[in-house]
């Protein structure tokens, strides 16, 4: 996948590599900003069943 990615990337390496870092930081950035806050109300991480006796 990531070879199939530079590979259609236009450019010179450092052109790619500048790319690279730009899409990454979109995925990163759209991951943070919508898929995360979307899914946390799914997530299961506030229900605990220890009880303090």
């Amino acid at each position: 996948m990531y070879g199939w990615i530079w590979r259609h990337l236009p450019g010179n390496t450092l052109l790619r590599s500048v790319q690279s870092l730009v899409l990454f930081l979109a995925v990163v950035y759209v991951l943070f900003q919508y898929v995360f806050p979307w899914a946390e109300p799914l997530l299961p991480f506030n229900d605990v069943t220890v009880d303090e006796s």
